[in-house]
């Protein structure tokens, strides 16, 4: 182990992906090979190839000469990191700002990777206290957003006494 990585913003938006990807190709199977991680990312084995290198080296997968992938249980810990940004960035996008889930699965990947844990634990605790506040019911306001998004109009809210 050359590189000691303490967090997930010790490590390129691209390994980061890596991560990722082998966590949830692990979910899928029994077994992580190299050509499921290239055809996931859409990369060609030699750069598959160079990653599970570097991610080696810096402790955070197992991976044989032309065998499956392991991730270790630091790479398990970073790859659930970069899955949980991804799953709630998409979340806020798709559920409080109504964009379409393709478009928003997409944009949370670039953002999961720029955005500081500050920031990303506010984004957090907002769908959390939803979950907490809302109990299955859209928050006036929420419905009030989305309809100023189709229509451009302004609703007042009224106070609930």
């Amino acid at each position: 182990m050359n590189n000691i990585v303490a967090s997930i913003e010790d490590l390129s938006p691209k390994m980061q992906d890596y991560l990722e990807a082998i966590s949830i190709l692990k979910k899928q199977n029994e077994r992580v090979r190299s050509v499921d991680l290239s055809t996931l990312l859409k990369v060609k084995r030699p750069s598959v190839t160079e990653a599970l290198g570097v991610l080696s080296q810096k402790g955070l997968v197992v991976h044989e000469r032309y065998g499956g992938v392991e991730l270790t249980k630091q790479g398990a810990a970073l790859a659930e990191s970069v899955y949980q940004r991804h799953k709630t960035l998409t979340r806020f996008i798709c559920e409080i700002l109504g964009v379409d889930s393709k478009i928003a699965s997409e944009d949370a990947c670039k953002m999961e990777h720029a955005m500081s844990p500050k920031t990303f634990g506010r984004f957090y605790k907002l769908i959390e206290f939803m979950d907490k506040k809302s109990k299955n019911q859209e928050p006036q306001w929420l419905t009030h957003f989305k309809t100023y998004c189709k229509k451009g109009k302004v609703i007042s809210c009224t106070k609930k006494r």
